[in-house]
């Protein structure tokens, strides 16, 4: 509007501040009835000082000719002032706040008083809206003085005071003009401290000082921003001003509540998590985490780091199980030992952490792709398979089995419950990779925990049922392989029982190419 080219407001907003003037109505004949005010800064009750070296302001006017000597302005002074302004309350400016309960109606503005001022000129240069609004009106008026300087002698004094009207409107709705008044005030001070104290504050002062382009008390208002705690409704009101400021001056605002990235928040997801699996002596993190992922706002986002989390510590057991299955056996036989016995712990560590990972992936209902790449594991269920088959693991990771197919057991139980919708090619492969080790595990059961009982049996069951689902010429093939979840007593395996009359019962049937020749 003026030439500047910083985007700002042009209309007024709807701040709640405390008033620190409270002038009364106007009487019929244009004066005040009473102006009360709190001191600004240290320069008395609303007085400024400014000097001719204060490079915010115009020079000051003075009657001497001492380029060092101070002029003191005070706010609303009508002996001194030379510019006339009244706020006024226009109810058809929008108002960003119009949904808020306390916005005041049009009936109720219109039984507000407006308000008269007596201001200077060389104050209200500080704000850039008056400074081009005043050297337009002062230019014109300059140049009707010289036109009437030949037709007639002025009087010296009358030539010196010139008054110059003006109107600013302002929103109708609560605090709007008391946020102008404060505003108004501050152009006569430099130290805004005692005014910009507190969040609300500076979020009522500021939308004005943009509007009114002060500079100063915009600087103020940001900077105190930047080093107080918000509100969420606080943060809310950054945000709607951040737009209107400069680059330069909203850096800080905008590196506080806006990401720099577009997964910075799954960043810092996945370092929660991964500070949490790795934190073996409380498990307080854990529970911290979980109740995160539970109410975290974005399920995709949720489900791309439990995802490279899973990747991650599924590789960590891999990569443990294929340094114990093929190990090094050039160095001494006790350090070969005890490298196997790190590598056993590692994978146990880690299992326990993968376990945590894919609890947390079936609660949320997001472990389709655990479930994919836990079906498509050849060569790691090999090395468990030589491993459970070896000794060594019983003296140091009694429970190391266990962890393994409590893992499988969760994700085997989502796909036959339907939690989690996985293909036939994927069923398959889950039984066929993992059925071998759990027929291992359970050939060692009078060696194991006793708990891991009950975890067999599940996942006895929890197979047969997947098993179930695939076409007949999959079960066929697979259904042998059960066999060894069979015992002494028929009666102790009913499911086994349950899945081989199933296969019979459709095995007997006639043919669907049959029912049509």
């Amino acid at each position: 509007m003026f030439g500047n080219n910083r985007k700002r407001y042009r209309q007024g907003s709807s701040p709640r501040l405390s008033t620190l003037a409270n002038i009364e109505t106007c009487r019929t004949d244009g004066t005040l009835t009473e102006i009360t005010q709190k001191p600004l800064g240290g320069v008395g009750v609303g007085g400024g000082v400014f000097s001719n070296k204060n490079p915010l302001t115009s020079p000051p006017l003075t009657s001497s000719s001492d380029s060092s000597s101070v002029i003191v302005f005070s706010f609303n002074d009508s002996s001194t002032a030379d510019v006339i302004l009244r706020l006024y309350l226009d109810s058809s400016i929008p108002d960003p706040d119009s949904d808020d309960p306390d916005s005041i109606s049009s009936a109720d503005s219109a039984n507000q008083a407006d308000v008269k001022l007596y201001l200077h000129s060389n104050v209200l240069r500080r704000s850039l809206y008056f400074s081009a609004l005043l050297s337009d009106r002062w230019q014109k008026k300059q140049l009707e003085d010289e036109e009437e300087e030949e037709e007639e002698e002025e009087d010296d004094d009358d030539a010196e005071k010139i008054v110059f009207n003006h109107v600013l409107k302002v929103p109708a709705s609560i605090g709007s003009i008391d946020s102008h008044l404060t505003v108004l005030q501050l152009l006569y001070t430099d130290d805004f401290s005692g005014i910009v104290d507190s969040a609300c504050s500076a979020l009522s002062i500021l939308p004005v000082a943009l509007e009114l382009l002060f500079e100063d008390c915009v600087k103020a208002c940001v900077r105190f921003l930047e080093v107080v705690p918000w509100t969420e409704e606080e943060e809310n009101r950054v945000l709607s001003i951040i737009p209107l400021l400069t680059e330069e001056e909203s850096r800080e605002l905008v590196a506080r509540v806006l990401p720099c990235e577009s997964d910075l928040s799954e960043e810092m997801l996945y370092s929660l998590i991964f500070s949490a699996i790795h934190n073996h002596q409380n498990v307080a993190p854990k529970a911290f985490v979980t109740k995160l992922l539970r109410d975290f706002s974005s399920r995709d986002s949720a489900k791309r780091v439990l995802d490279r989390a899973f990747e991650m510590s599924l590789n960590l057991v891999k990569e443990s199980m294929e340094a114990y299955s093929s190990p090094d056996f050039r160095g001494e036989y006790f350090e070969t030992e005890a490298i196997q016995r790190v590598n056993l712990h590692k994978a146990m560590t880690n299992g326990k952490q993968l376990l945590w990972l894919i609890e947390r992936m079936i609660e949320l209902r997001v472990a389709d792709t655990a479930v994919k790449e836990w079906s498509d594991q050849a060569s790691f269920t090999a090395n468990l398979q030589w491993a459970f088959r070896d000794d060594a693991w019983r003296n140091n990771v009694p429970g190391l089995p266990g962890v393994v197919l409590r893992c499988t057991c969760k994700l085997a139980t989502a796909v036959s419950t339907g939690s989690i919708l996985a293909s036939r090619q994927v069923r398959m492969k889950l039984i066929k990779d993992w059925l071998p080790v759990l027929i291992v595990c359970r050939g060692k059961m009078m060696a194991t925990l006793p708990s891991d009982q009950a975890l067999y049996q599940e996942l006895e069951e929890t197979f047969l049922k997947i098993i179930s689902t695939l076409p007949m010429s999959d079960a066929q093939e697979l259904l042998p392989q059960c066999l060894n979840f069979s015992t002494r007593n028929v009666e102790d395996c009913p499911h086994l029982v349950s899945a081989f009359n199933t296969w019979f019962r459709r095995a007997a049937r006639t043919p669907l190419n049959n029912n049509f020749s």
